[in-house]
């Protein structure tokens, strides 16, 4: 087995001893390390807030025990004046807290959004074959969009609060410890209370999200183009929408459930918090009555006031540990996703190639999808050679292992015995850049951004100029067309390229792979859904865009590749017959009998007066713009949904 070999994408795994809370609590905490400065700032300020808050209720017992009793006009001036200030000093604090906690959560959630994407955009096209787009999205947008309590301001009301209620206590303390015992008496059942609703509310949180990723899947799918034809087309908009409603259904019984788990036990708290005054007066007139230590007027409010004060953070502190247990579940989903192994890696030490010459070769290439089943492998054995500028052609019919064969070059997939070479490189020690230069892929399935041509072009060369863009649009047959629209280059190609015909979005894609100008070019049944006026026009523009490059051709119909350097028939992936056009029909084998099935159906369909079969609607113009048929979704978006077949 080649070192570079690895394995296609499973689940991550878990060790069932490892301790799954505390190790996923350190997780979150290294995710503020960044913004320990600034978090350093908020805890002062936070300490600063806390002290001056317990000040007030100290001045109140002056008030009432010394400065009223004696008349002392000054004093009481001066007391009221410092409890004003204290006030004002507790505002300020608690906004510039609020300012630099948000601000450094919004950052902690913007790099967790950053990472997610960035880990995804190096997962292996495996993992996009098996996951639904939706659930991709629902990741990204409501998980870390549902932690954003958390990052923003749980970390500061933590702190902020436990600051508060030390402080508190300690007051209490020095005021009257007996009072304090009372009041503390029921703490621990309050803690083990907001425990228990925690983890109930984590479980459902965790339903909550997988339902509204399955909702956001439903609404992708059938709210695309591809979706909203299909289910026209197909009488079943009626049925989508209940069965939506039905999801729907699902979601809101889990966010009730969610809203009201514990909600009785967490409102029996507050209920007993808000009592606890009246049971303080009760003990303290219970003391006095049975000839205990008098508690003056001055000190029995502040200690009420202090007990109100501890109330307060204690219910905000049991409910943020609530929350914790609920964000939790959020960020194991999250966790999910960044610990996905990543297959297709770069290596260490790169091989950097400064300029290529565009030699591909195969060297006995095995490939499965399923490496866990060997026996079931796509590909086997597979020995090739394409000389720099040369042309080779893959026909066979359909399951062989013709797309999956192209797709080993630009490392979409990485092989499973042998190597693919790149100008004598191993494609497995190239560096990402290079490979990207080195390959162009025209497939089938051409993808084109909601945006306009000319930003859909300069996709392939960020800094290209517009006459670059036109000289590419021109020797892709496609400038003529894109110059007579309204606005031109400008033109919206509008969702997935729909207001484009087929036709036209392939020699888009054309053009933006010769503004790419990759010395290796892989056409994947580039032409296999068009009919054969549209096929002659797309096929000029390969014509040129093929000149002076190693081409490999994935064929369907036979008429694109006669005039290969070599032509390879795969079969069960396997090279079942090679050799030229000519070679090939004198062996009168399974390459001439495709010949003749494509002579066949050509004769049966000009018999019918019909297009050529495999056609999928003339090249229409943008909203019938000078066009001759309407554009449409066409026979070449019948697998929009799918990134790639899984045996092609």
């Amino acid at each position: 087995m080649h070192p570079h070999e690895q394995s296609t994408w499973t689940p991550p795994s878990r060790d069932p001893a490892e301790p799954k809370e505390p190790a996923q609590v350190r997780r979150i905490l290294r995710l503020f390390r960044p913004y320990r400065g600034r978090l350093a700032v908020v805890g002062l300020l936070v300490g600063a807030s806390s002290l001056v808050s317990v000040a007030s209720p100290f001045l109140l017992k002056e008030i009432l025990d010394t400065a009223i009793p004696q008349g002392r006009t000054g004093l009481l001036s001066l007391l009221a004046l410092g409890m004003i200030a204290t006030a004002v000093m507790t505002s300020v604090f608690g906004v510039l807290q609020t300012l630099i906690s948000t601000t450094v959560g919004q950052r902690v959630m913007h790099d967790l959004r950053t990472a997610v994407y960035a880990q995804l955009q190096r997962m292996p096209l495996a993992f996009f074959t098996r996951t639904r787009t939706g659930e991709v999205q629902s990741r990204i947008a409501n998980d870390i969009g549902g932690m954003q309590a958390t990052v923003t301001s749980t970390a500061t009301s933590l702190v902020s609060n436990l600051t508060a209620v030390v402080a508190t206590v300690v007051a209490m303390l020095a005021l009257d410890w007996r009072l304090t015992v009372v009041s503390l008496l029921l703490l621990p059942v309050f803690v083990w209370i907001s425990r228990r609703v925690g983890r109930e509310r984590k479980k459902i949180t965790t339903q909550r999200q997988k339902q509204m990723a399955a909702m956001a899947a439903t609404v992708t799918e059938s709210l695309s183009v591809s979706g909203i034809l299909l289910g026209r087309t197909m009488g079943r908009a009626d049925s989508l929408t209940t069965s939506f409603a039905e999801e729907s259904e699902r979601l809101v019984d889990l966010e009730v459930r969610s809203s009201m788990a514990g909600r009785w036990r967490m409102s029996t708290i507050g209920i007993v918090m808000a009592a606890m005054p009246a049971l303080i007066y009760w003990a303290a007139g219970l003391a006095l009555q049975s000839g205990g230590p008098a508690i003056s007027l001055g000190t029995l409010v502040a200690f009420v006031s202090l007990q109100q004060g501890l109330f307060r953070p204690a219910v905000s502190l049991l409910s943020t540990g609530v929350q914790m247990q609920t964000s939790l579940a959020l960020f194991q989903r999250i966790f999910e996703y960044l610990d996905l192994p990543v297959d297709i890696t770069e290596p260490e030490e790169p091989v950097r190639l400064p300029k290529i010459s565009g030699e591909v070769a195969f060297e006995g290439v095995d490939f499965h999808y399923d490496r866990e089943a060997p026996g079931t492998a796509t590909l086997g054995g597979i020995d090739l050679a394409v000389p720099a500028g040369g042309s080779l052609a893959v026909v066979g019919a359909t399951g062989s292992g013709k797309s999956t064969l192209s797709y080993l070059v630009p490392r979409l997939y990485d092989v499973t015995g042998g190597r693919v070479l790149l100008d004598g490189v191993d494609v497995r020690d190239l560096d990402f850049d290079t490979l990207a230069r080195a390959v162009g892929v025209v497939s089938q399935e051409t993808y084109l951004f909601h945006a306009s041509v000319a930003d859909n072009l300069r996709f392939a060369k960020p800094d290209a100029t517009d006459e670059e863009i036109e000289a590419a649009a021109r020797a892709a047959q496609i400038h003529d067309h894109i110059d007579s629209l309204p606005d031109g280059y400008d033109t919206l190609v509008g969702e997935r390229g729909y207001r484009f015909s087929g036709g036209e979005k392939q020699r888009l894609a054309i053009a933006r792979t010769i503004l790419r100008d990759p010395p290796v070019l892989i056409l994947d049944e580039a032409t296999s859904a068009l009919d054969t006026r549209t096929e002659h026009a797309v096929q000029q523009a390969i014509d040129a865009l093929s000149a002076g490059r190693t081409t490999i051709t994935i064929a369907h119909r036979l008429s694109t590749v006669r005039d290969a350097d070599q032509i390879v028939v795969l079969e069960s992936g396997r090279i079942a017959e090679r050799g030229t056009h000519e070679q090939l029909l004198a062996q009168d084998g399974r390459y001439a009998g495709l010949v003749r099935r494509d002579a066949e159906s050509a004769t049966g369909a000009a018999a019918a007066g019909a297009p050529q079969a495999g056609s999928a609607g003339t090249d229409a113009g943008v909203e019938g713009a000078g066009a001759d048929a309407a554009p449409g979704a066409g026979s070449e978006q019948t697998n929009a949904g799918a990134v790639v077949p899984q045996n092609v």
